[in-house]
Order: structure tokens, then sequence, then C-alpha cells
């Protein structure tokens, strides 16, 4: 799903994520929460070979919490399928 070169601003980290190793690092935490998500909102445009999907989403997780975030995919076409290279994910404000 990640581009080689892809950057993660992560939901629930403070560190920025340069690299595959690190990005796959965070999902490996992250899934261990049991996570589930619903997407509240979701736009999708499209530029060519970019392609921008931004929004709203409430993850639950297996211990009760729960945490409502904005966020911004972007996908860039390889000729062949469509790679993440930029995901940023911020909680909501209060």
């Amino acid at each position: 799903l990640y581009e080689n070169d892809a950057i993660l601003l992560p939901t629930i980290s403070n560190q920025v994520r340069h690299s595959h190793d690190e990005i796959e690092d965070y999902f490996t935490h992250f899934l261990a929460k049991g996570p589930r998500c619903e997407i509240n909102e979701s736009n999708i445009r499209i530029f060519g070979d970019i392609a921008i999907n931004s929004g709203v989403y409430t993850f639950s997780f297996k211990d009760d919490s729960s945490v409502s975030a904005r966020f911004t995919f972007v996908y860039r076409w390889n000729q062949e399928r469509w790679m993440i290279i930029e995901h940023h994910s911020s909680t909501m404000p209060e």
C-alpha cells in the first residue's frame, strides 16, 4: 500500500515515519490495539497521476477507548496501482 519513500504522520504517535520499516513498525503496534475504523467523511480528488483522499475517521480499540481524527492520504499512480506516498492523521482538536 505504501510506496518505499512514503511519509507517515500517524494518529497515535508523535514520531514521523520516514521509511517503509518505520511505517511497518507503527502499524505493528497500532494493530495490536485491535482497532476498528469508521469513516465519518471522505473526500476524493484526482489530479492526473496524483489522488488525494481527506476526511474524518473514528478508531475504536479493544480496550473500549476511541479517537476521532482528521486524515489526508496522497496517492501516486505507478502505472500498475495507486500507492500511498503521504499519510497524515491527527486527532481532532477538543
